[in-house]
């Protein structure tokens, strides 16, 4: 950066981060207002201008036109909406340096760059964070969220399953046949296990998974739910290992660790997810979880304050993979997923670039880390372990064990409010009381209005303080809504006054109005 006005335009953008950081996290509004939104539209450039404007307009133009019309998911504690979480210190300090070096981590040359070896130090973190074993997961790398790593995940298991049927139809054979889905494809490999139906075995999924299931060739029609009832995420092991047995036919289980209206998992202990994992070695099946942001229930620990949630993710290490989001609980900036296989070499047989010679390590001291290009989907990518890793080393075990802690106990004051209130449900209908609520309530809040002319405009009518945002959804067929607390700076004595504040006005408001109809 020799031009001083490049110097001075970058000093402006941090100066802004700088005095926008330093304001208290409640005074952030969670929404723009509409004429800020419709005036960073009317003034966005519509055509590319022959001479360019300049960086000192064009700064100008970010700071005082397009920033005060995005909202703020990152910086309002109160934001709920979805599963979002935001950028710790630290990954921010972190973040500044991956723009400044901008990294291209996808071949591992540790002779010119330490990014892949601390980007594997950083999964292995990760790994300990969430209790696993890191020797027991060799498979690990990062993606752009959990919706790209349940697509590794399932382009993964179609390679096992796959392959594996072949194994077992040429078992004996003086000539095994060879053919594989990555080598000859998905129909060729299908003809060779004689396999007329794959099919995804799970209940209650995420929508990103049947995205998944498309993308690698699977449908979303081959998904078939395998749940107690078709609104239960609990496994029905009878109805699963019937599907299982199904002649000319291979599957592939999912685990829902933490649906994403209610919170709720799929399974509740070390013993339940055995029983899986004998189905799946019978049948030659494959054992995936979706857990974008359940996983980390098991940085809780087994207290009688916490214990119920935590055994919803306690024996996913007997899993084959796991698909999780780093930008949700972890609080680091988007986009940043994480995928853990404890089949190592798997992921290469799918995602490895053959005959590309200038795309190998070149290096005989390249050890034990696959080039990420060869594990995942991306060729060129970002280095998006950085955050990952000064985040995990700045505040450690504790200081995330706390901040989870910190917002389940928000989530269960939330929704100990809601069920107290005569306008409200909370949802699910099976949390009757303030015991249940303490021990089952994760992150997230369900909930919906018993009179339809409310529940209808609620979420508007929340969202339009721009105190606190909430996201929309359906259950049992009809309108709700659900409060998502995923940030690191959730104070749940502050932030549940607030929810209520606005929650009381609301229904005031309503009421007031409904009694000139």
């Amino acid at each position: 950066m020799e031009d001083p006005s490049d110097i001075l335009c970058l000093s402006q953008s941090q100066q802004h981060a700088l005095e926008t950081f330093s304001k208290p996290a409640h005074v952030h509004r969670t929404l723009p207002q509409n004429a800020q939104i419709q005036r960073a539209a009317d003034r966005l450039v519509s055509q590319i201008p022959s001479i360019g404007r300049g960086i000192e307009n064009t700064t100008a133009h970010l700071l005082e036109d397009v920033v005060p019309a995005l909202n703020g998911q990152a910086l309002s504690p109160n934001y709920y909406g979805f599963v979002t979480g935001s950028v710790t210190p630290a990954a921010r300090v972190a973040e500044n340096l991956v723009s400044t070096y901008d990294q291209n981590v996808c071949v591992h040359l540790p002779d010119t760059t330490i990014a892949t070896e601390l980007e594997d130090q950083a999964l292995k973190l990760l790994l300990e964070l969430l209790h696993f074993t890191v020797e027991e997961w060799p498979g690990r790398t990062f993606t752009t969220g959990a919706t790209a790593s349940n697509i590794v995940g399932l382009a993964c298991g179609r390679e096992f399953i796959v392959n594996d049927a072949i194994k077992r139809r040429s078992k004996g054979s003086t000539t095994p046949m060879k053919q594989s889905v990555g080598e000859d494809g998905l129909l060729a490999a299908c003809r060779a296990a004689d396999i007329t139906d794959i099919q995804v075995l799970t209940t209650l999924p995420h929508s990103s998974l049947k995205k998944a299931s498309s993308v690698v060739g699977l449908g979303r029609a081959c998904f078939h739910q395998v749940g107690i009832s078709e609104d239960d995420i609990a496994f029905d092991l009878d109805v699963l290992e019937d599907r299982l047995k199904r002649p000319h036919t291979v599957s592939i289980v999912v685990i829902s660790c933490a649906e994403v209206n209610s919170g709720m998992f799929a399974t509740r202990s070390y013993l339940e997810v055995g029983k899986l994992r004998s189905l799946c070695d019978k049948y030659g099946s494959w054992l995936h979880v979706d857990a974008a942001f359940g996983l980390f229930a098991r940085i809780l620990g087994d207290s009688q304050e916490f214990g119920y949630v935590s055994d919803g993710a306690e024996g996913l290490e007997l899993a084959d993979s796991i698909a999780g989001d780093a930008h949700k609980m972890l609080n680091v900036p988007y986009d940043c997923g994480f995928f853990f296989s404890r089949h190592a070499g798997l992921a290469q047989e799918v995602f490895r670039n053959p005959n590309a010679s200038y795309l190998s390590s070149g290096t005989s001291s390249a050890g034990m880390i696959p080039s990420p290009l060869n594990v995942g989907l991306e060729n060129s990518r970002r280095f998006r372990a950085l955050p990952v890793y000064a985040t995990l080393i700045s505040y450690g075990r504790m200081g995330y064990e706390n901040m989870l802690q910190r917002q389940v106990r928000f989530a269960r004051r939330v929704a100990w409010y809601i069920h107290r209130q005569q306008d409200l449900d909370l949802l699910p209908r099976s949390l009757t009381d303030e015991a249940q609520i303490n021990q089952k309530i994760y992150i997230i809040v369900l909930f919906r209005a018993k009179e339809d002319t409310l529940n209808n405009t609620l979420g508007g009518r929340l969202n339009a303080s721009s105190q606190i945002y909430v996201s929309g959804t359906s259950w049992e067929n009809q309108p709700a809504c659900r409060i998502a607390a995923a940030n690191w700076q959730v104070d749940p004595d502050r932030d549940s006054a607030l929810v209520e504040e606005v929650f009381e006005t609301v229904i005031k408001d309503w009421r007031h109005e409904s009694s000139y109809k």
